[in-house]
């Protein structure tokens, strides 16, 4: 349809290269449109002549979440392809019938790279979305064996897509794999791009449900070009809600100007879009996740209540060493760093500790912490609670770092006549005790005023007031943020509020 074509033109000059890498990976979060651009890339590949063969993993059937049915699969559609590699693999099965048995290793080296090296074939091999196939290793099975043995059919290509969890990101990181290595984040591809790809599916898609509903006007200019913009704007780079509005509005038992007014009227939300497809997405990418931990691992489950919950809900997004140090503040602190490591499927986590985490977009929020949507209880994120979680950890920091003179400034000196002052503050501040004095009070009005929790958050801030305040407002001059102590002030003020009406 016209769509991705600046991606499909990069992965083109990739294939045509010849002195390129000979591994491409394709990396994008859930729903960005990875299958569809592999999709569009062998159509194009086999007219050309090109396409030795493929293997579409799929978590939705045993034959094909299965990494033992790969290689054997990929050797069939090259036999068939081509007659030199034909008569090599027959030579294989003739003395090893049952070869398909064995393990990965012997696979790959009997009914793949033998045929190649005999019959010195130049090809290219698909393989879409394999963190769908079942596989326990710490790094993909998978990209560990081609690690293994690339080199020694160099003239094949490799074309791999798949969601950047851990052990696809460990398989193509082995030493041997990594400088043959191309990728391209589809999350990180320019957003005007992909909305204009995502605003011509939308255009293309509607057009034809006019045509083919009766109960659309085909005079009629719908829908407009504001509904398409609101539609593009709330899609937020993912393909995979556009896919899924498209269903919703286009069913049949319902009018679809009814269905996309829905969409596109306040309060917009991703509620109708979620019950379609993307909570069904995020919930096995979240199970996939974590389907090596016990269901009873309440402590795991617990730390990631509070890491994700932090993660959705800060008003400033956070590094992870800032998230690590705010979130420190009990007898067994999150484990951060282990929790994110899970998550780089859904969560844009960067590879260093100094970079905030982000969310990709609106509708994973929007499910986690809504339980109609999110009903395993694991993974649910109660916003009230978390806002609370978030309020004592701001309360810890400052009470274990908040001190007088915390620059250690000489006295009576002017801030603008210091230099080094952002310097100062990185060192002696830092991002998770500026984030605590600058929205501790944000945290408190979102924060339920009653229950057994409002005594522990009635506690931390009467401690707050006696012992820590004058260190607050110079902590706040120092990040030039003194307005912020106003307005929490007043938020404080409100909460308390609540309170005495109980």
């Amino acid at each position: 349809m016209g769509t991705r074509e600046d991606v499909l033109w990069k992965i083109e000059h990739w294939l045509r290269d010849r002195q390129g890498r000979r591994v491409f990976w394709l990396s994008g979060l859930p729903g960005t449109g990875k299958t569809t651009i592999a999709q569009t890339f062998a159509e194009t590949s086999f007219a050309g002549g090109k396409l030795g063969a493929s293997f579409f993993c799929s978590r939705d059937f045993e034959d094909r979440s299965d990494l033992r049915a790969i290689l054997p699969t990929l050797a069939f559609q090259l036999a068939y392809r081509y007659p030199r590699f034909r008569k090599e693999l027959l030579r294989v099965l003739r003395t090893s019938p049952d070869v398909g048995r064995e393990s990965l290793c012997s696979q790959m080296e009997k009914v793949i790279v033998g045929p190649l090296k005999a019959s010195h074939i130049s090809t290219l091999i698909i393989i879409d979305a394999l963190d769908e196939c079942k596989d326990e290793e710490p790094a993909s099975a998978m990209l560990s064996i081609l690690s293994r043995y690339v080199d020694q059919i160099p003239a094949v290509k490799f074309f791999i897509t798949g969601r950047p969890e851990a052990r696809i990101r460990s398989g193509f990181r082995l030493p041997t794999l990594l400088p043959l290595t191309g990728v391209l984040e589809l999350h990180d591809v320019e957003r005007s791009l992909v909305d204009s790809d995502i605003k011509l599916f939308f255009q293309t898609q509607f057009a034809g449900l006019v045509k083919s509903r009766s109960d659309c006007d085909p005079t009629e200019d719908w829908p407009s070009l504001p509904d398409i913009e609101i539609l593009c704007k709330k899609a937020g780079g993912l393909f995979i809600y556009a896919s899924t509005v498209v269903k919703f509005v286009a069913y049949r038992h319902h009018q679809p100007k009814h269905r996309l007014t829905l969409i596109t009227s306040p309060p917009q939300d991703s509620s109708y879009e979620g019950k379609l497809g993307i909570d069904l997405l995020y919930t096995q990418v979240l199970e996939q996740a974590f389907h090596d931990v016990d269901r009873d691992d309440h402590e795991l489950y617990s730390h990631f209540k509070s890491v994700v919950g932090a993660v959705l809900l800060v008003f400033r997004p956070l590094s992870v060493g800032a998230l690590s140090d705010l979130l420190g503040n009990c007898g067994t602190p999150p484990r951060v760093p282990n929790i994110l490591h899970a998550l780089h499927s859904l969560l844009l986590v960067p590879d260093n500790r100094e970079g905030p985490v982000r969310i990709f977009h609106k509708s994973f929020p929007d499910f986690l912490t809504d339980p109609e949507r999110c009903k395993d209880p694991k993974f649910f994120i109660n916003p009230a609670i978390s806002h609370r979680d978030i309020l004592l950890s701001c309360l810890d920091v400052m009470k274990r770092k908040l001190k007088k003179n915390i620059c250690d400034l000489d006295d009576h000196v002017v801030l603008s006549g210091v230099s080094d002052l952002p310097d100062r503050g990185g060192v002696y501040i830092g991002d998770a005790l500026a984030y605590a004095c600058r929205f501790w009070a944000n945290h408190l009005i979102e924060t339920p005023s009653d229950g057994s929790g409002a005594q522990d958050v009635l506690k931390a801030i009467e401690d707050f007031f006696e012992n820590r305040l004058l260190f607050w407002i110079e902590v706040l001059g120092l990040i030039e943020n003194l307005n912020a102590g106003i307005y929490a002030l007043n938020n404080v003020q409100r909460w308390y509020g609540m309170v005495s009406r109980i």
